[in-house]
């Protein structure tokens, strides 16, 4: 059933991303439901829906945002169940998810500082590939998944614009690149050029294909170390969307550079940390 529910997601056009985590959390449904019930899965009932909603509350203790995840895969896994005929009816809705208070302090914790020295050992390890990357991640905002599935006819640095065409819920967007940024791209080219590399993909792995984002995950653990502060590659995206706002972008800006669906994602980011909420509540 699993195998039929991750094709019915691929010929919705969901990214491998969206694909993996609905069906990674459908069976984790499904685990806990052989193993509380004794039998195979066959369709979903309400009551067996709110008795798993009540266990990842009080025994496994999820957040309300890690609920919510895995209560909108079963959402998307009982649509599946009525369009193949399985059941007929909506077990659960976004009728079950907890609501989650809007945080004030500032998504990201990473300052300007931490990124510059993360960029700066990047560069000394002399990985032009993976300086570029970080790059584009911290300065144009890009999901690492993004800045892996750009090809080489995306971009063109003579007009400063990348155009992202593989983004979340497969929308296409144009993104600027400022100087600091195509200079990296350039240097990763020049070296491209330089060792005959012919991939389609603008960083291919060592054997052409596209990278990995396991080998990205890797070098940020490593280099997070370095730093003294676990710097993931979503965090470089929200100090893009922090940074960019303080020194003057709109939120539309932002928002169209980001990929931001909703212009109140963008909003988030006008909060202050919480050591400038600090400073700011002992002036009163």
């Amino acid at each position: 059933m699993l195998k039929l529910f991750e094709q019915y997601l691929i010929d919705q056009d969901k990214s491998d991303n969206t694909i993996n985590s609905y069906v990674l959390n459908v069976r984790g449904f499904m685990k806990w439901f052989k193993e509380s019930r004794g039998i195979e899965f066959k369709k979903l009932y309400r009551e067996n829906v709110k008795e798993y909603i009540s266990y990842l509350k009080t025994i496994k203790k999820n957040s309300p945002s890690t609920l919510n995840t895995k209560i909108s895969s079963l959402i998307k896994f009982n649509e599946y169940l009525i369009d193949a005929g399985i059941q007929s009816e909506q077990m659960i809705s976004k009728k079950d998810m907890m609501k989650i208070q809007r945080q004030y302090a500032s998504l990201t914790n990473v300052e300007r500082t931490d990124v510059e020295k993360f960029r700066q050992l990047v560069l000394e390890s002399n990985s032009k590939r993976n300086y570029a990357i970080v790059s584009l991640l911290a300065y144009c905002g890009l999901r690492i998944s993004e800045a892996l599935n750009i090809r080489m006819d995306d971009f063109h640095l003579s007009s400063s614009e990348l155009v992202v065409t593989e983004g979340k819920g497969s929308k296409s967007r144009t993104v600027m690149l400022s100087d600091k940024v195509k200079a990296a791209l350039q240097s990763w080219i020049r070296e491209r050029k330089e060792k005959g590399i012919q991939s389609e993909y603008l960083f291919p792995s060592n054997r052409g294909t596209k990278l990995n984002r396991t080998v990205i995950n890797k070098l940020f653990n490593e280099y997070s170390k370095v730093v003294g502060k676990e710097i993931t590659p979503h965090d470089l995206r929200h100090f893009f969307c922090t940074n960019a706002i303080e020194n003057g972008m709109d939120f539309h800006q932002v928002a169209s550079q980001a990929g931001h669906s909703n212009i109140h994602t963008t909003m988030l980011y006008t909060n202050p940390n919480k050591q400038k909420l600090l400073e700011m509540m002992n002036k009163l």
